[in-house]
């Protein structure tokens, strides 16, 4: 017998096989039975009732009381109600709770970020972020840290890695560094650079890419979706990335960088920039700097599930005004900083659905040879500098060639701070120092040639850094390989024939020094041409120079865009040295509680490569103000011509003047 008992009504209701009937207090009295308090909406029909059925044999399971007598005292309504879902939750819904617990635990987020001091005076900023959730086998499509828009779009466009960047300047490669984990990851061409790979056929993957690039448009608040014409679009072979036939890549050169695409980019984090230090993220300190580029990027596979990385790398100018009390010239000082006079702000907190949350100092090699040769006692503190802020660990860079210490690294772990102690880095110089950043074998430039709207060439230079301790003997000689990949517009028809290698400025035969080349040529109007080519340049060169020439087409008037006097740009162009690889790993002590992603990440092995300049191509352009010119005059015209034979037919001189003298006036 299970009896049911309405809060709003003091009736009893009998609940079995899909029947229930009303029955008195006896009768409940008279028998044990399961007691279930349950309020109904007075609007509410008996008859619905009949849900709680589905439901039975969980109820089964609830603990078995007796049925109350009216002359027994009850138990308070919200106290038995607790105790009824406590045991029902414990029991019917220990699956389901179990489930869950197993994804927060399987979900996580890592919040980073590292500060150096830079030579020409300036600072970055470089934030990491990184979420990861498991396969979606393991807990369906809900997630808890992840965030969801990112998931539904790796299952809907079956995405297995994508890149998205968003940079405003362009990376200074000779002062800020161009052979180190942060300008061969995160220096990003100005404006967008999309590319992806897909796990779709092959016959699906162009219209896989569309869809994707008006998603990724409405997500970022962007003109993505430009790059869904596949005159935007480009099919790289093996220039750009690895062997990927199922690869997509654009670029968007002259696409603004503002607020409205940095907001959704905030709206991934779980704390967002409310907490943690994302709340660093001061708009108008990001924007005003010298460079900014956040990128997101997408790694998806059956086994390790989703993992989305986020980075903010930002180059900023702290103030120049020293306080420094010593007496030289202040040109040569760098100016002392802290976190709270670059974004206003100080650290006051993690995000507590961190699982790391750390804070990194880093000082170059250069930098740090210099400040151990003075023999310190304390590295953070010291005749040349001091921290304003004590680390909580010290970690030496290791150094493959002689296992030495080389670059020095301090951690501050965020979770340490709050309202009342906030966490406020920063570095204060006592002794100018001047040092340099290590630079790639080659320095890339890519520049125009010619004069006049009709023709021209393009030029990609090669110079030396004269680093031959990096070169690399192979099994054909002492060679170091370059990989050049480019993508140009329609409307710029590049002719491949007329390609020239110059080294040491001396022309050399094509097949001597091209080793690997791949060739897309231009359609009007359909697809953009791009170049992939392999060099092989002998160790000891000083410069080397290929030259191409290309022809300007003529656009559509439909097609110039609002300022087309401006000129158009042709997106960045890749330089990789496939021979030489780079990575950064520090002495790690083993009372690191959790793995930093960031570090990590600075572990990878990865070629260097560069990016070079975007292109201003002026073409001929048609005089847009002609039409308004032109409609001007003609209407000018036709107004005299119509009103003047308009006064002719119309006005009648000699009835004019019979009603002038009628009047007794006289006509002048």
């Amino acid at each position: 017998m299970f009896v049911l008992q309405l809060f709003e009504e003091n009736r009893w209701y009998n609940f079995d096989d899909n029947h229930i009937a009303p029955i008195n207090e006896e009768e409940v009295k008279s028998a044990a039975a399961y007691v279930l308090f349950y309020r109904r909406d007075p609007k509410e029909k008996k008859s619905n009732l009949l849900k709680l059925n589905s439901e039975y044999n969980h109820l089964q399971r609830i603990r078995r009381v007796a049925a109350m007598a009216t002359n027994r005292p009850r138990f308070p309504t919200a106290a038995f109600l607790l105790l009824l879902l406590l045991l029902y939750s414990k029991n019917a819904l220990h699956p389901t709770l179990a489930s869950i617990e197993e994804g927060e635990k399987r979900e996580e987020f890592t919040e980073e970020l590292l500060l150096k001091p830079l030579p020409d005076r300036k600072v970055l900023a470089h934030f990491h972020f990184q979420s990861s959730a498991p396969p979606s086998a393991a807990n369906g499509r809900h997630h808890y840290i992840f965030p969801k828009a990112i998931a539904q779009l790796v299952r809907k466009f079956q995405i297995s890695e994508l890149e998205l960047s968003f940079t405003q300047g362009r990376w200074n490669y000779e002062r800020w560094g161009g052979f180190d984990p942060m300008s061969i990851t995160n220096a990003k061409p100005t404006g967008v650079e999309l590319w992806a790979t897909f796990d779709v056929p092959l016959n699906e993957i162009d219209y896989t890419w569309k869809n994707l690039t008006h998603a990724l448009s409405g997500l970022f608040c962007s003109s993505i979706n430009f790059l869904e014409s596949s005159a935007a679009y480009s099919t790289p072979s093996w220039g750009f990335h690895s062997n990927y036939s199922n690869l997509r890549y654009g670029a968007l050169p002259r696409e603004a960088v503002c607020t409205e695409n940095l907001t959704p980019w905030l709206k991934l984090l779980p704390c967002r920039d409310k907490a943690g230090i994302a709340s660093l993220l001061d708009r108008p300190s990001i924007y005003k700097s010298h460079y900014h580029s956040q990128r997101l990027k997408l790694i998806s596979s059956k086994l390790v599930g989703i993992i989305l990385e986020q980075t903010l790398s930002v180059v900023l100018q702290p103030s120049l005004r020293s306080n420094s009390p010593v007496s030289f010239n202040a040109g040569s000082l760098q100016p002392s900083w802290s976190v709270n006079s670059l974004f206003g702000k100080k650290v006051t907190g993690h995000c507590v659905l961190a699982k790391v949350s750390r804070i990194y100092f880093e000082l170059e090699k250069n930098l740090a040879s210099k400040v151990d040769e003075l023999n310190p006692l304390n590295s953070w503190n010291n005749s040349v500098l001091e921290l304003l802020e004590v680390p909580s660990r010290e970690f030496r860079e290791l150094d493959a060639s002689s296992n030495q210490g080389s670059s020095l690294l301090y951690e501050f772990e965020v979770s340490f701070s709050n309202e009342s102690t906030p966490l406020n880095i920063g570095i204060h110089w006592k002794l100018p120092l001047i040092w340099s950043c290590p630079h790639a074998p080659f320095r890339v430039s890519r520049y125009l040639m010619g004069s006049g709207n009709e023709r021209g060439s393009i030029a990609i230079s090669l110079q030396s850094t004269q680093l031959h301790e990096w070169f690399l003997t192979t099994s054909d000689g002492c060679a170091v390989h370059v990989v050049i990949f480019q993508v140009v517009p329609w409307y710029v028809k590049v002719y491949y024939h007329t390609m020239r290698i110059f080294i040491d400025g001396k022309a050399h035969i094509i097949s001597d020094v091209v080793r690997k080349i791949q060739i897309s040529p231009s359609e009007d109007k359909l697809s953009p041409g791009s170049m992939e080519l392999m060099l092989r340049l002998p160790c000891n060169i000083h410069s080397a120079t290929v030259i191409v020439d290309f022809d300007k087409g003529f656009l559509h008037i439909d097609e110039y865009p609002p300022d087309a006097n401006q000129g158009f740009d042709i997106p960045s162009a890749l330089v990789t040295f496939p021979d030489f690889y780079f990575s950064r790993r520090y002495q790690l002590d083993d009372s690191m509680q959790y793995k930093s992603t960031l570090l990590s990440k600075f572990q990878e092995s990865n070629s260097a490569k560069r990016y070079t300049e975007v292109l201003l191509v002026p073409l001929t352009t048609p005089d847009f103000s002609m039409p308004y010119n032109v409609i001007t005059f003609t209407c000018t015209v036709l107004a005299l011509y119509f009103g003047s034979m308009l006064n002719v037919l119309r006005r009648r001189v000699g009835q004019e003047e019979r009603l002038s003298k009628s009047k007794g006036t006289s006509i002048f």
